[in-house]
């Protein structure tokens, strides 16, 4: 029979565990955390929960702020503050705000799967949310089921990583990039108390070489950084990706935290890098070595009107929005997971297939395996072989 819903962190949640994987679901928003994974003896738990989960809230903030923590799905993606065609969404959209149904929540001997439902008011249709563990396997596996909505529709995972203290703890990569970007406007501005860091509209190849405001550059790739600042830019992989993947290797902690996506679905990914540069409430400069890795089909964080109107992305034939038929379910996969890694595992140069699983490249080298299932994602030649989870 389903877990009845409690308290965790300050949000009523349901909780279910595999042998590896112990997570929560917020009902507020449907947030996935936190999330604990267990590699040999270490419990490992990289998802973020704002500081301020357990304080009295604040009404005038967005449900999805008051729940901020691990990953949510958004439908909508992004602020939102332009209406398109009457439809005002909140910021990233009714899934993240709204309060979702629990619908099934099944544990075994084969792992756990929960099933909630969210019935759309802005646009009319519903979605439903599907989280599935495995047993013996350190993945999540998620997918979103967007039915009975018509028209343009962008979207995104927001997952959010807690990054150990220290300077450049993790080490991050992705996909070979056709281009990233940094937000061209204004992302945070000091008279509202807010501070970035990078140059806006700045193009960039490499994770490593990324303009300042200030002059000079700086490397993306090594996280926490830059204390005191708040910003965002967006990578897209090169054209002949067909397993998106974002990758932070954490050497002190021997372990490496990975997404896995179909480019065709989430076709970018981006950086919100959040090391207390906002001044304001909430956040009040306490929001630290934080770090969004947040894969999307969206144009940045703007929101709907900005995906799905002519944008300069998608004027260069790259995807901003996905089209919704209310005939057709648009089915959206994802996996998120760990593995452990050996001392000298330095940064993750590339992520391949392998039967049963992937294994993780090291740019020095060093190659260890996951084992998943990638035919959830529907990749096709790409995929591994393994028992596919059930889901709809």
């Amino acid at each position: 029979m389903p877990k009845s819903i409690r308290p965790v962190l300050g949000q009523p949640s349901w909780s279910f565990q595999s042998s590896h994987v112990a997570a929560h679901l917020t009902r507020l928003g449907g947030q996935l955390g936190p999330v604990t994974f267990r590699l040999g003896r270490k419990h490992i738990t990289p998802f973020s929960v704002a500081p301020w989960a357990e304080e009295k809230p604040d009404p005038s903030l967005p449900a999805m702020l008051r729940a901020l923590r691990g990953d949510f799905f958004c439908a909508p993606f992004g602020g939102n503050a332009t209406p398109w065609r009457g439809e005002k969404h909140p910021p990233h959209g009714e899934t993240a705000n709204a309060s979702w149904t629990l619908q099934s929540l099944v544990e075994n001997a084969s792992g756990a799967m929960l099933h909630a439902g969210l019935d759309l008011t802005i646009r009319r249709g519903r979605v439903d949310k599907f989280v599935r563990l495995v047993a013996g396997q350190t993945a999540i596996y998620q997918r979103h089921v967007i039915s009975g909505a018509r028209g343009p529709m962008n979207v995104g995972h927001h997952a959010m990583l807690h990054f150990p203290e220290g300077p450049g703890s993790g080490v991050i990569s992705t996909s070979p990039l056709l281009q990233g970007q940094v937000f061209p406007g204004a992302f945070e501005s000091p008279e509202n108390r807010g501070y970035q860091s990078l140059k806006p509209g700045a193009t960039f190849r490499s994770l490593d070489r990324v303009p300042l405001l200030a002059g000079g550059t700086t490397d993306l790739s090594r996280y926490p950084a830059r204390k005191g600042f708040e910003d965002l830019v967006m990578l897209t992989p090169a054209e002949n990706v067909t397993l998106g993947w974002t990758a932070v290797t954490f050497p002190g902690q021997r372990y490496v935290w990975f997404s896995l996506r179909d480019p065709r679905q989430l076709r970018h990914t981006i950086f919100w890098i959040s090391n207390a540069g906002r001044h304001y409430a909430p956040w009040n400069g306490r929001h630290t070595a934080v770090m969004g890795l947040e894969d999307v089909t969206s144009y940045f964080h703007e929101g709907l009107a900005e995906s799905v109107r002519p944008n300069p992305l998608s004027r260069r034939g790259l995807p901003t929005a996905l089209a919704l038929d209310p005939k057709t379910p648009t089915s959206i996969s994802y996996i998120m997971a760990v593995a452990a890694i050996p001392v000298g595992f330095d940064r993750v140069a590339d992520i391949v297939p392998t039967p049963g699983g992937v294994e993780l490249r090291a740019a020095g080298g060093q190659r260890v395996t996951c084992a998943l299932d990638l035919e959830f994602l529907g990749l096709g030649d790409c995929a591994g072989r393994g028992a596919t989870p059930f889901f709809p």
